[in-house]
C-alpha cells in the first residue's frame, strides 16, 4: 500500500514537472533579444515583426543597425543574438568560415521564392542587353555604371568580383555603392527618361516589382539568381534560450506579406509600426509562430500578441 502510494506521489510530481518544463519561460540572460539591421527594407520588414512579436511576449528586442561583414562578426562575439536577413546562395562567401567553424547556425528558411542579381530596364533587354556580357557591348550607353546598394553587402562584392574577371567583358565599368533609397531614385529617373541603366535587383520589393524589368542571364556561379532567405544565430542561441529560439525557429514569411510591409515602410513607415499594422490585419498569420512558444515568463504567448495588438 505504501509502495501505491509512493508511486502515485512520484507520478503525480513528475507530471507536474512536465507541465512546468512545458511552459517554463526563459532564462533572465534571453529577455534581451539583439537582432541585425543591415539596412534592406525587406530585412527591416521582418525584423519589425519578429521586434512586435517579441515585446508582446515580454522580451526586449533590441536591433542594431550593421553591415553584413559586421553582423557575422558580431555573432561570432556573441554581441549579437539573430538575423534574418541571410539571402542564399549569394551569401555564401560571408558566412562560410563561421558556419564550418561552428560560430554561427542557421535554424531556418524563412522565405522562398526570392531572386537577386542585376537588372536592366526591359527597354534595355529589348535593345539586346539579356546577358552579364551584353553589358560590354553598350559601355557608352550604360555610362560605364552598374548601380548598388550600401559598401560591404553581398551584392556589391559580387558585382566587384565580376568586373575583376575578364571573360565578364566589363572592362571601364565601375560600380556606384548607394543606399537602397539612392539606388531606387537613380533607377526610377533613368527609366522615366527612358535612359540605359544597370542595376542590383531582387524580390520581393514593392518598388522593383512593378518596374518593367529584366534579370541578366549569364551570372554562372557567382550566387545570383534565384534566392532563399535564411535565419542565423550566434552558436548555441536555441539551446540557452529555447523558448525565443523556438519563436525564431518558426518565424516564416512569404513574398505578399513582404511586399505589402516593404512598401510601407519605403513610404516613410516605421518598421514596427508598419509591422503592428499588418498583425492587426492578419490576425491568424502569427498562429504558426508562436507553436510551442510561451511569453517570456511561461505564459500563454497567444493571449499576450492578442492582447498587445488590440491596444
Amino acid at each position: 500500500m505504501s509502495r501505491m502510494i509512493t508511486l502515485a506521489a512520484a507520478i503525480g510530481v513528475s507530471a507536474v514537472m512536465t507541465a512546468g518544463a512545458a511552459y517554463a519561460g526563459d532564462a533572465e540572460s534571453c529577455k534581451k533579444v539583439r537582432l541585425s539591421d543591415v539596412g534592406w527594407t525587406d530585412i527591416q520588414a521582418t525584423t519589425g515583426v519578429a521586434s512586435v512579436l517579441l515585446t508582446a511576449m515580454g522580451y526586449e528586442p533590441e536591433v542594431i543597425q550593421l553591415s553584413v561583414p559586421v553582423t557575422y562578426a558580431s555573432l561570432k562575439n556573441n554581441d549579437l543574438d539573430v538575423f534574418l536577413g541571410n539571402w542564399m546562395p549569394s551569401m555564401t562567401s560571408d558566412i562560410k568560415d563561421y558556419t564550418a567553424e561552428g560560430s554561427v547556425e542557421t535554424v531556418s528558411k524563412n522565405l522562398d521564392g526570392a531572386g537577386y542579381g542585376l537588372v536592366v530596364p526591359t527597354y534595355v533587354a529589348e535593345g539586346g542587353v539579356k546577358t552579364l556580357t551584353d553589358l560590354g557591348k553598350f559601355k557608352d550607353k550604360f555610362g560605364g555604371k552598374i548601380y548598388g546598394i550600401e559598401a560591404g553587402n553581398d551584392g556589391n562584392r559580387i558585382i566587384l568580383e565580376m568586373l575583376g574577371k575578364a571573360e565578364n567583358n566589363l572592362a571601364g565599368f565601375e560600380l556606384v555603392e548607394s543606399s537602397e533609397a539612392g539606388m531606387l531614385t537613380q533607377a526610377e529617373q533613368a527609366m522615366k527618361d527612358n535612359q540605359w541603366i544597370v542595376f542590383l535587383g531582387w524580390t520581393p520589393h514593392p518598388v522593383m516589382g512593378e518596374m518593367k524589368i529584366a534579370y541578366l542571364d549569364g551570372m554562372g556561379d557567382s550566387g545570383f539568381g534565384a534566392a532563399t532567405v535564411h535565419t542565423n544565430v550566434r552558436k548555441g542561441y536555441v539551446a540557452e534560450c529555447p523558448n525565443v529560439g523556438k519563436f525564431i525557429t518558426n518565424l516564416s514569411f512569404d513574398l505578399s506579406m513582404e511586399n505589402t510591409m516593404m512598401d510601407a515602410i519605403l513610404k516613410g513607415g516605421n518598421a514596427n509600426d508598419v509591422a503592428k499594422e499588418w498583425l492587426k490585419a492578419n490576425p491568424d498569420a502569427a498562429t504558426k509562430w508562436l507553436d510551442g512558444v510561451t511569453t517570456f515568463d511561461g505564459g500563454d504567448a497567444s493571449a499576450a500578441v492578442k492582447a498587445a495588438l488590440a491596444s
